[in-house]
């Protein structure tokens, strides 16, 4: 295991002298050429080792065509995630769901991804337009799972059990976060973790998935299908788990049959951090890395993040070459995968001029945790609390009720209310 650990997470992208020359100026750097034509363009200038460097979450440039290194490792559950970086922290996606107000949760997530810009702007015109770590356009949100059991641990992450109210929530967030512009996405959204990924937490690395056929279809489905069908989403993430003893980032029936020849999704696919690893690890379906990363590509997987199993890095895909060199892959099937890749980043404008772009003036100063965006928190908190029952108490009398009693070891606690997957608060306060 700690060989074929390595093998995943070597970085094999070195420059090649072989590299052909680009005509100047290229046509895929002329943002009034479709998408399409521009991807085309650029993918015939890529060797292959280059397009196999684009294939993992964490990119390498390519500096002999002015492409920056990009990671597509972002999360805006509820706010932007990065811990460090201040910025509006929203109520849990759990409360989202509370609140069964979607115009407002879409408002919230158009202001997040105002917020994602502003961090995307700044750092890119401070690193040569290289992007590391929570400052993409790419986010992996939102967790439209079903959570059933409450023993799962992440079900903070979804909008619940509810399969129609997680299909109106999540159409309204990604709606919000990609924007209505009709040219490009204001960031770029991920349906994840597709599909019937709801825990145990310690098991979802090894265990595979068999729910009826029917509840398959009435409730783990409709959440993706109203993602992809209604709100466009640009990505879907992969789970963990297997379907029916397949991983679900090598599942061809998950990803080709429904996904995409279904529903018609053409997107970018990429895999959970480690899932990749998970195929060959502790799923046992193919004996070597090089098996398995070819499992997951040919099934229609694009992107690979992560590495082994809890491990970070991003890079198992980066062995695709050895994969090919055995002839376990073709030509065509990486080049899909780099056409996909390249779409979603194409779809941001990040390629474009900044003055082509409509978001590209936005700053941290200006755009970030603004006063308008700790107001519209406040609402959605406000909005997501549930009143059960009211048996005459509310409202309190304050004649009565002089003092309040607030116990418990979550009255004063910040990092409660922050949940997982969260920003920093510029004023956090508490329950007390």
């Amino acid at each position: 295991m700690i060989l074929l650990a390595s093998a995943l997470t070597t970085n094999a992208f070195a420059a090649n002298p072989a590299a052909p020359a680009t005509a100047t100026p290229p046509l895929w750097r002329d943002a009034s050429v479709p998408i399409e034509t521009r991807v085309d363009d650029l993918l015939r200038q890529l060797t292959t080792k280059e397009k196999i460097s684009q294939l993992c979450a964490n990119t390498v440039a390519i500096p002999r065509l002015g492409i920056p290194a990009y990671s597509h490792r972002n999360e805006c559950l509820h706010g932007l995630s990065d811990g460090t970086t201040v910025s509006t922290v929203f109520p849990q996606a759990i409360g989202m769901a509370a609140t069964w107000d979607t115009p407002l949760i879409q408002r919230e997530a158009d202001a997040i991804a105002t917020e994602a810009r502003a961090l995307y702007n700044d750092y890119a015109a401070k690193h040569d337009g290289n992007i590391a770590d929570h400052r993409g356009l790419t986010y992996y949100s939102p967790n439209i799972n079903i959570a059933r059991d409450p023993r799962w641990g992440r079900a903070q992450e979804t909008y619940g059990e509810d399969p129609f109210l997680t299909s109106r929530m999540g159409v309204a967030f990604i709606r919000g976060l990609q924007g209505d512009d009709p040219r490009l996405m204001k960031i770029l959204a991920c349906a994840k973790h597709y599909v019937v990924h709801s825990g145990p937490e310690k098991s979802r690395h090894r265990m595979s998935m068999n729910p009826p056929e029917r509840d398959f279809r009435e409730t783990y489905l409709p959440a993706f299908e109203a993602a992809v069908r209604e709100a466009r989403v640009g990505s879907v993430m992969g789970a963990y788990s297997s379907f029916r003893d397949v991983p679900c980032c090598a599942n061809p029936y998950l990803i080709q049959d429904i996904l995409r020849k279904q529903w018609g999704f053409t997107g970018l696919f990429v895999s959970d951090g480690g899932a990749i690893g998970d195929i060959w690890g502790p799923h046992h379906y193919k004996p070597t890395p090089e098996e398995c990363v070819a499992a997951a590509l040919k099934a229609g997987c694009d992107l690979s993040s992560g590495s082994a199993a809890g491990k970070g890095g991003g890079q198992a895909f980066s062995i695709l070459q050895t994969s090919l060199e055995k002839k376990l892959v073709t030509e065509e099937q990486i080049d899909r995968a780099a056409r996909n890749e390249l779409t979603a980043r194409f779809r941001t404008g990040m390629f474009d001029p900044p003055q082509t772009v409509p978001w590209s003036k936005f700053t941290p100063s200006a755009d970030t945790d603004t006063p308008e965006h700790r107001a519209l928190a406040l609402q959605v908190a406000e909005k997501s609390i549930v009143l059960l029952k009211n048996d005459g108490i509310l409202p309190l009398d304050r004649a009565k009720y002089k003092r309040i009693a607030v116990i418990g070891p979550n009255a004063d606690s910040k990092e409660m209310l922050l949940g997982n997957y969260h920003g920093k608060s510029s004023l956090a306060v508490t329950i007390l």
